[in-house]
């Protein structure tokens, strides 16, 4: 296990050995036995969220059968996002939405509340409706959403088990069109950010935080009728969201409908996504503060420009999961795809989070931030109920790590 890293090579694990269980069976024993352990997806994170000094447990040796009951898919929870959706579609299914790439774990995505965009999009952990895990003591127990500690469940930053199945809500095969739209001020996308950030299924806005580089519209095909925002005009090329940046690694542009796996992701799988030498942060604020808090980052903007590669803005509907940065809140979250110079990033951070406190900014979890414990409390008002529900799985902190003592004081 020394020496592996994370998918940013920003942290290297410290887990003294790598389990691989072929069998949930295997895996309850190596559980049951095991002083601390911590499960090891796609390793995007960009935090040690997923860092251990004691055993990692890979998913990636399970069965790997999906299972659909109605309008519920029962996966492996080790799967990647894209796999499932390749999968489901062949079926005449698809996922509600999708993250920017589809290369991360279905575990690891909904236990950290990743999302795609959407102003009526959940985020991908809102799709949860079912889980399978394996508690400290062994035990593998089902939670379904009639249960007591489920919406304190789903997004768990690992702390309650390690989850071998999720149950995913799923819908009918739908088709998407994605536009990049060129040309948009930065006073046009204050002005009317509400009506653009809500044009088509999803929306991406990409910036600098001093001006708009590209707006990317992914309309649902025969449902949505897109418009385009004031001023613009759309690309006539395939467009990436990185000036200079070559276009093999992106889902197709220019309108051409296709099927939404295909679409909703802004990179396809095969390929090394976004930048790929990068550190990545961001935050949440509600839907009603978006314009003004997008406004208190302009400031920045000069701060950030020798490290920022891009900014993108993006939008997720309201949940009831206690540790979903959406929660109880339609939301806008603020994305930072950094340059791979960490200790500067950090210390430009605090910066970027006192710009965003008047609006509540919350953090995503499994990306760079220093916001201190007792905001996130703040912040995060189930916080101390999601504490004791770790302690009720875990009393003895098996799956506890330095990240989760550091932030949330467990």
């Amino acid at each position: 296990m020394a020496g592996t890293t994370n998918w940013a090579k920003n942290l290297t694990y410290r887990a003294q050995r790598t389990h691989r269980p072929s069998s949930v069976d295997e895996l309850r024993r190596i559980v049951s036995d095991s002083d601390g352990i911590k499960a090891l997806g796609s390793r995007h994170c960009f935090n040690d969220i997923a860092d251990t000094t004691a055993d990692h447990l890979s998913l990636d040796s399970l069965p790997c059968d999906v299972d659909i009951d109605g309008d519920i898919a029962w996966v492996p929870a080790g799967m990647r996002y894209g796999e499932l959706a390749a999968r489901l579609a062949a079926s005449g299914h698809a996922l509600h939405n999708l993250a920017s790439l589809p290369h991360i774990t279905i575990a690891g995505a909904t236990a950290t509340g990743t999302h795609g965009s959407g102003v009526r999009n959940g985020s991908l952990s809102a799709a949860v409706a079912g889980l399978d895990i394996v508690r400290a003591d062994g035990e593998l127990v089902r939670l379904r959403p009639e249960d007591p500690e489920f919406a304190g469940a789903v997004v768990h930053l690992g702390a309650l088990g390690i989850v071998t199945r999720i149950g995913l809500r799923i819908q009918p095969a739908f088709d998407v069109a994605t536009t990049v739209h060129l040309g948009l001020s930065w006073d046009s996308l204050l002005g009317e950010f509400e009506a653009i950030t809500s044009s088509a299924y999803s929306v991406s806005v990409f910036t600098d935080f001093d001006e708009v580089v590209q707006v990317w519209a992914k309309a649902r095909v025969g449902v949505d009728d897109p418009v385009a925002p004031h001023g613009t005009h759309p690309a006539d090329v395939p467009t990436h969201m990185l000036r200079g940046s070559a276009i093999d690694n992106l889902t197709e542009q220019l309108g051409v409908a296709g099927a939404s796996h295909e679409r909703l992701p802004h990179f396809k799988p095969g390929f090394t996504p976004s930048h790929g030498d990068e550190l990545q942060s961001e935050y949440f604020v509600p839907a009603e503060h978006g314009a003004s808090a997008l406004a208190a980052l302009q400031p920045l903007a000069d701060k950030m420009a020798p490290l920022l590669h891009i900014g993108e803005v993006r939008t997720i509907a309201a949940d009831d999961l206690w540790l979903s940065p959406a929660h109880a809140s339609d939301s806008v979250a603020f994305h930072f795809t950094w340059r791979p110079q960490q200790q500067s990033v950090q210390r430009l951070l605090p910066d970027i989070e006192a710009a965003l406190e008047p609006f509540g900014g919350r953090p995503h979890w499994g990306k760079l931030f220093t916001t201190e414990p007792a905001d996130l409390d703040l912040l995060y008002p189930k916080l101390a109920d999601f504490r004791s529900l770790a302690r009720r799985f875990d009393p003895s902190g098996k799956f506890g790590n330095e990240f989760l003592r550091r932030t949330i004081g467990l």
